[in-house]
C-alpha cells in the first residue's frame, strides 16, 4: 500500500510517501510544496492546493495521513496554519483517499518510541527505517514520519481485521 504523510504549513507543507508491503517499509518520494509569502492568503492556499494535487497525481498514494496542528502562542499564526491544514485535508479527500489524523506526540511515539522526542531523533529514526533515503528538508522529514506512523497504524488495523487488505 502506498501511503502519503503530510506536515501542513502555510509557507511549506512537507509531504512524504512510503510503500508498505507486509511489515516492510520503503521510501517512494518526499518533498515540500511552498507558497509565496508575497501573495495574498487566498493565493497561497491555492498554491498549496495545486501543489498537493500535483503530488497526488504523480505518485498515486492509496491512503493519507495529516499531522494535527498544535496551538501556537500567536493566534494569527495558528489560524493561518489551520487554513493550510484544511487544504492538506481537503486535497486527498477530494481525490477519494481516506485521511487519518495524528497528533505530533503520536507520530513521535510511533517512529521513535517517545512522544516528546526531539526533531533530530525523529529525523534519525526516519533514516534508519527508510535506509538510503534522501530527505528534502525538515518538513519532508516530518511528513515521512507521519507516513511511517500511518503505515504502522494501517498494519495494526489489518492484523486485527479492521482495515481492508
Amino acid at each position: 500500500m502506498r501511503l502519503l504523510g503530510l506536515d501542513p504549513g502555510l509557507q511549506k507543507t512537507g509531504w512524504g510517501i512510503v510503500e508498505s508491503v507486509g511489515t516492510r517499509l520503503s521510501h517512494v518520494a518526499n518533498g515540500t510544496v511552498s507558497s509565496d509569502p508575497k501573495k495574498s492568503l487566498a493565493e497561497r492556499l491555492v498554491e498549496l492546493h495545486d501543489g498537493l494535487d500535483a503530488v497526488l497525481k504523480e505518485w498515486r498514494p492509496q491512503s493519507c495521513a495529516v499531522e494535527e496542528t498544535f496551538v501556537n502562542k500567536n493566534p494569527t499564526s495558528t489560524l493561518k496554519l489551520g487554513q493550510a491544514r484544511g487544504i492538506a485535508l481537503l486535497v486527498p479527500s477530494q481525490a477519494g483517499l481516506s485521511v487519518a489524523e495524528y497528533t505530533p506526540n503520536h507520530v513521535k511515539k510511533s517512529v521513535v518510541g517517545v512522544g516528546h522526542a526531539a526533531k533530530e531523533q525523529v529525523d534519525a529514526m526516519v533514516r534508519i527505517l527508510l535506509p538510503g533515503v534522501k530527505i528534502n528538508g525538515p518538513d519532508a522529514a516530518d511528513a515521512l514520519a507521519v507516513a511511517i506512523c500511518h503505515a504502522h497504524h494501517v498494519a495494526t488495523m489489518r492484523n486485527i481485521g479492521g482495515a481492508p487488505r
